[in-house]
């Protein structure tokens, strides 16, 4: 009988710090080597490939595309084994980092096209055994879709799904995994893919695809390097007034319509726990350009187009700290909604980068970040701008 010695659910996991899903990572990876630890070249680096096999389903009322009978296409991760060379892979307890490469033939080429996409990711063990495993793979980046809605030369009226040839590409892995050697590993499991544009372009509806997939995973070197182990001393559980100001660019509620701007405020107190994650709780704020317009253009609610086109909410979050990269699950409840209703609760999930990041001194963090908004399937904006912590 195969002796598991550790079983991490996601969400221990998480909390534990070994990591979330990566937005803006390759930024914060150095590569050299660490002068003070002699570990060879490449150590812990390997590739993994994956033929993919699934279909794509329906997930709201309003998605009346054609199902194709089968969608089918491959998946290239290149993977880092970390080991320790920064304190902050120390304290996510080595996490496995990777960029992934993806191709998909929905299967009716005509109506959805074909994607390409690149994804920075995470992959977070839950079950570990001497040669079996089985993980989580969690990733966020760009695709690109041949295919669009269309009123003109080459039409796409079908295709009410995708606006726009660029859009987010979310990707979901689970793999049960055999290690063979320490250079080769073979594996099979499942998966979900998500491309949206955040409402930059209508329509967007986005396009969902669950399957499976098998495939084989080569490490040159070793898929175990040895780890550093400092002997890290925990970071103080500090409390920070923080706040984040953003914009978004969204489409009219009709296909080619005119953009819009959404102006985001938000402010919130957070504590760092575990060394490496930050909790936080405050108000959200968000005025909404294209609701103005639309009241108006309608004659809804005359002399108060601009005190119905804000929202607030209350929120609550956790932010995953990643050396200078911060990952962020959020979630709100509205007190006020627009003219406009969306479901009582949001999310966001999206990513930042830490200019300043310091234990003293007035200003403790600057940092640029970038989110998507969503309630539940169905993505509302997306949104950039900068923060400040102190």
């Amino acid at each position: 009988m195969l002796k598991l010695w550790r079983w991490l659910p996601g969400i221990r996991y998480l909390l534990a710090g070994n990591g979330c899903i990566i937005f803006l990572l390759l930024p914060a990876m150095g590569l050299a080597q660490d002068a003070a630890y002699v570990q060879p070249a490449h150590a812990g680096f390997g590739i993994e490939a994956n033929m993919l096999a699934g279909k794509v389903f329906k997930h709201e009322a309003k998605f009346t595309l054609p199902i194709p009978a089968i969608s089918t296409g491959a998946d290239v991760n290149l993977i880092w084994n970390t080991y320790g060379r920064k304190e902050w892979q120390q304290r996510r307890r080595y996490p496995r980092l990777g960029l992934g490469l993806m191709y998909i033939n929905y299967g009716i080429d005509h109506v959805y096209g074909q994607l390409a996409g690149i994804y920075p990711n995470i992959t977070l063990p839950l079950v570990t055994g001497k040669k079996v495993e089985w993980t989580l793979r969690i990733g966020d980046g760009i695709g690109y879709i041949t295919r669009k809605y269309s009123r003109i030369n080459p039409v796409d009226t079908i295709n009410i799904a995708m606006g726009s040839h660029l859009n987010d590409l979310l990707m979901l892995v689970t793999d049960v995994r055999y290690s063979i050697n320490r250079h080769w590993d073979v594996q099979a499991g499942a998966n979900i893919t998500h491309i949206s544009n955040g409402s930059f372009r209508k329509p967007n509806l986005g396009v969902n695809m669950a399957g499976g997939h098998v495939g084989i995973r080569y490490f040159p070197i070793t898929s175990r390097p040895a780890h550093i182990d400092g002997g890290l001393k925990p970071l103080s559980n500090r409390y920070l007034f923080q706040f984040r100001g953003g914009m978004s660019l969204v489409s009219s509620y009709t296909a080619g319509g005119p953009l819009y701007t959404v102006y985001l405020a938000t402010g919130y107190i957070s504590r760092r726990w575990h060394s490496n994650n930050k909790v936080f709780a405050g108000i959200d704020y968000s005025y909404h350009s294209n609701i103005y317009a639309f009241m108006l253009n309608n004659r809804l609610a005359a002399g108060h187009e601009a005190q119905r086109s804000y929202k607030s909410a209350i929120l609550v979050g956790n932010e995953f700290m990643l050396g200078r990269v911060g990952v962020t699950l959020q979630a709100g409840i509205y007190i006020k909604q627009a003219y406009l209703y969306n479901a009582d609760i949001y999310q966001k999930i999206g990513g930042s980068y830490y200019f300043v990041l310091k234990e003293h001194g007035p200003l403790k963090e600057l940092f640029l970040f970038t989110f998507l908004k969503t309630h539940l399937s169905v993505a509302e904006l997306g949104e950039m701008g900068i923060g400040i912590g102190f």
